[in-house]
């Protein structure tokens, strides 16, 4: 689709075209209803793509952002902070795995894991690097994560050149 010529109804020209919208501005959410510019209600299916599986404005998520924004918003990876060495006792005390990747979005974690395998590849496999990934699917916006879409042409624009 042409971006430039691209008419929408509703005055947001300077978001980037990515999918077809409707012409709706969602203003205010809660648990798994969203309302728009008008008050009208919606059941959301989408709940942000998957990411937002808790629901809209869940009240434990709003506690636990209060309390910790008080605190230390993000020291960034480069020092340790409390709840990361908390939260990874956790998970490694309750999986197979020993160590933990923090990531920022699903597509950073999916390139994280697409580095680590092809390390491990590289090291372990005799230079093993081919990932298996799903057709027609969707693992991020990061060249690695669109290149292994599996959508017809992706494959070549995203893949690295």
């Amino acid at each position: 689709m042409n971006q430039l010529s691209d008419p929408r109804p509703v005055d947001a020209h300077s978001v980037m075209y990515i999918t077809k919208r409707p012409d709706i501005i969602m203003m205010e959410g809660k648990g798994s209803w969203l309302v728009d510019q008008n008050g009208k209600r919606y059941l959301d299916f989408l709940q942000g793509w998957a990411v937002n599986c808790l629901g809209h404005c869940n009240p434990g998520i709003i506690s636990a952002l209060h309390v910790q924004s008080q605190k230390l918003i993000n020291p960034s990876p480069a020092f340790y902070n409390e709840p990361m060495i908390r939260l990874s006792d956790l998970l490694t005390s309750h999986s197979c795995f020993n160590k933990v990747f923090f990531a920022n979005s699903g597509a950073e974690a999916n390139e994280g894991a697409i580095k680590l395998a092809r390390k491990w590849g590289q090291i372990h496999k005799g230079g093993a690097y081919e990932i298996i990934t799903f057709d027609h699917s969707f693992h991020g916006r990061t060249l690695a994560t669109m290149s292994a879409s599996g959508k017809p042409g992706w494959d070549t624009l995203f893949a690295p050149q």
